[in-house]
């Protein structure tokens, strides 16, 4: 009567441990198999031997089998009789298959695989093709797997529980790639929800948000030129010109239609290269539901987002750009996660994932959880997360979004809305530590791979080397620098003699991180409209500050990152439902800016001085910062040889005739680029492409030369090699 009573409750969902009651086991001198399928009508053994009809024990679908001992083979097999006809191995029947040290990694925090090894695998288990399902909840009553392959019937296949890890487990015969799942948990108070696998590498698209099995790696990648090369190079040493990107708005079919990942593969990678950007980094593109949130919200740490295909065409996309010679960076998004029911929030009915304080598990700012990085199990997730877009789709890098919010256990909040650490500070000493091992992981499994922070604070040694107690990230965004730009070009020309400082200011800590220039997606949305409509003047005067922007941007310390639609000024401000404003560019002042912005990135390119010392104050050298009255600043970028490149920019509309500044050497120089130029769509003012300095001091220089300097404009120079 106590089997029968367990049978019952696992036929109602109530019964914890589904493997001490299905499947086979020892009953006297024999075997007795149990079988609950909701529905079925007759149950029956087949083996070499013959077949034998279960007995019903419960007409809602119970049956058992029994069997001597002799005539009993564990690879049995169960026919269903019934509304839907199955056969196939009978999933209790299987020993566990998460292996002893996978479940030990996983317990310590160490195992960089994750994706390998749990959520949906597909394998061959005793000669027979299924799939592995597993999922950690360590505080849920009961799991069990529901899909189109049990008809979402949460009765039909619970897992196994491993205690000592919290790790669940159930091996399916026949359920093959392409199946969709969910897991159906029971919390302690009996409440049951279904959530989506955590570790799922595909889902359906939004607004569904079952996970896909997906099968072993079978995509073909052609990048093995682009991968050696990465091994030998240094990103801190090389050019590096970012164009940032939103998959989803940067072109639509003439319909509306999203681009799918093959489409930009085919459009997307030929521009870029043709621009000239040397990387290009996408907004988060993992899977997540709220398509306006542009990735940030993220559900799907290990799977790229459906909208746009499966993985193999993200895969496609990828390797299409590495044989275009261009690197990928994708943002990754470990600060925060969404509260969606069916997600990672209180995920087993408790705070699994996250803090159960939410005055260090919530972000009040954005209404999202955050991670508790204190956790073996959740350090491990997310480090495997980064490690599987390395592995599997062979990203170059990472940009960390929102580091200043893990940081600070005070982001964000007011007073009693925080706690200190234990040392009474604010600042969050698990995320430190976080931050740290994981870049310690992936400096040891990707060495080449690079990391850019998103962090606005002045916290020290973001991009030091951990082992010399930093945080470990090769770059930092430099978001003073940003701010300060756009605020002076904001300005009539006729104020900016007074704000001076904002283009000189960033000169005295320029050499304190390794640094990004970002003029980046954040700078384009909520009302702060574009960049073109952030420069003060009319259109003439848009353009040419535009222009004189970029080439501020390109000449300055440190690596380069431009959002779409920056390089040709779109006017109106960027919007994720719709694409950029490609007919622009049949105006002659768009599409000047565009070329200006191809030359400048052709012209970065070529000379190392404009890249090679970004980081340090050997490369770079003031000829004159102090001209506030006339709003003129002149420097020079060197490389490791002492080769120079000197920058002037004039930053009001009044055209500067005879104009003596400092230079490096005597001699004939080269005007390389003027952003002043008639095929810009500038007024073509300028020094008819060469200048002539005398050995004449001037700015502490031992040479000097007489220059005009266009309006609004920017010129670039280097000295003309003798022939």
């Amino acid at each position: 009567m106590e089997l029968d009573h367990a049978l019952w409750r696992l036929f109602q969902g109530y019964e914890e441990d589904a493997f001490a009651r299905l499947g086979p086991h020892r009953r006297g001198d024999g075997y007795v198999v149990s079988v609950l399928w909701p529905g079925a009508s007759a149950v029956v053994l087949v083996d070499d031997r013959g077949e034998i009809e279960g007995r019903r024990l419960y007409r809602g679908g119970i049956f058992e089998i029994v069997l001597d001992a002799e005539r009993f083979d564990p690879r049995y097999r169960l026919r269903i009789e019934g509304p839907c006809r199955w056969e196939g191995r009978d999933p209790y029947s299987f020993w566990p298959q998460l292996g002893e040290l996978d479940r030990h990694l996983f317990a310590e925090g160490q195992h960089r695989r994750l994706d390998e090894v749990f959520g949906a695998q597909v394998r061959d288990v005793d000669g027979c093709r299924g799939t592995l399902f597993s999922l950690w909840a360590p505080n849920a009553r009961r799991v069990a797997v529901v899909g189109d392959f049990n008809g979402w019937d949460e009765r039909r296949h619970p897992l196994r529980f491993h205690p000592g890890c919290g790790l669940w487990e159930i091996f399916l015969p026949g359920v093959a790639e392409g199946a969709l799942y969910k897991f159906s948990l029971t919390e302690q108070d009996g409440s049951r929800r279904l959530r989506t696998d955590p570790l799922g590498r595909f889902f359906e698209q939004p607004p569904g948000n079952a996970a896909i099995v997906v099968g072993p790696p079978s995509y073909v990648w052609g990048d093995g030129d682009w991968m050696d090369r990465r091994r030998k190079s240094d990103a801190a040493s090389r050019p590096l010109a970012i164009y940032e990107i939103h998959l989803g708005s940067w072109k639509r079919h003439f319909d509306g239609r999203l681009y799918s990942y093959g489409d930009l593969a085919r459009t997307l990678v030929p521009y870029v290269r043709e621009m000239g950007f040397t990387h290009v980094e996408f907004l988060p593109p993992a899977e997540h539901p709220f398509y306006g949130s542009w990735g940030y919200l993220t559900t799907g740490y290990f799977a790229p987002t459906s909208r746009y295909g499966d993985p193999d065409g993200f895969k496609e996309l990828v390797d299409a750009f590495h044989r275009a010679g261009i690197g990928v960076l994708v943002d990754w998004v470990p600060a925060h996660f969404p509260k969606d029911d069916w997600g990672l929030a209180r995920f087993d009915g408790t705070a699994l994932y996250e803090h159960d304080d939410p005055r260090r598990g919530e972000q009040p700012q954005w209404g999202t959880k955050i991670f508790n990085y204190g956790r073996n199990e959740v350090r491990n997730f997310l480090v495997a997360s980064a490690l599987c877009w390395c592995r599997h789709y062979h990203v170059d890098g990472f940009r960390v979004d929102a580091v200043a919010s893990m940081l600070y256990l005070d982001y964000s909040r007011e007073m009693g809305q925080w706690t200190p650490n234990r040392y009474g500070g604010r600042e969050n000493l698990e995320a430190v530590d976080f931050l740290r091992h994981f870049h310690d992981v992936l400096s040891e499994e990707f060495p080449d791979v690079f990391t850019v922070a998103e962090e606005s604070t002045a916290w020290p040694g973001v991009s030091r080397p951990t082992s010399l107690g930093g945080l470990g990230f090769t770059f930092k965004w430099n978001m003073g620098w940003m701010h300060d730009v756009l605020t002076y070009f904001g300005l009539d020309p006729l104020y900016r003699s007074y704000r001076h400082e904002n283009l000189t200011f960033g000169l005295l800590y320029a050499f304190s991180e390794r640094y990004v220039l970002p003029l980046s997606h954040d700078e384009v949305v909520h009302l702060k409209g574009s960049l073109w409509r952030r420069m003060a003047g009319d259109g003439w005067r848009k353009a040419a500050q535009m222009r004189l922007l970029l080439a501020f941007m390109t000449a300055y310390p440190g690596k380069k990152l431009l959002f779409m639609g920056g390089e040709f000024g779109q006017e109106g401000e960027w919007n994720h439902d719709g694409e950029l404003d490609w007919p622009s560019l049949q105006n002659p002042l768009h599409e000047g800016i565009r070329l200006c912005c191809r030359d400048l990135l052709s012209l970065y390119g070529e000379e190392k001085a404009l890249w090679e010392q970004d980081h340090v104050w050997a490369g770079f050298s003031w000829i004159d910062c102090e001209d506030r009255s006339q709003s003129v600043l002149s420097w020079v970028r060197s490389d490791g040889e002492g080769h120079p490149v000197v920058f002037v920019g004039n930053f009001t509309p009044e055209i500067r005739r005879g104009y003596r500044m400092g230079l490096p050497t005597g001699g004939p120089w080269k005007e390389r680029f003027n952003s002043d130029a008639a095929w810009y769509g500038g007024s073509s003012v300028g020094n008819l492409g060469r200048v002539e300095a005398e050995d004449r001091p001037f700015h502490g220089r031992s040479a000097s030369a007489v220059l005009t300097l266009p309006p609004l404009g920017g010129l670039i120079l280097t000295p003309e090699s003798p022939e």
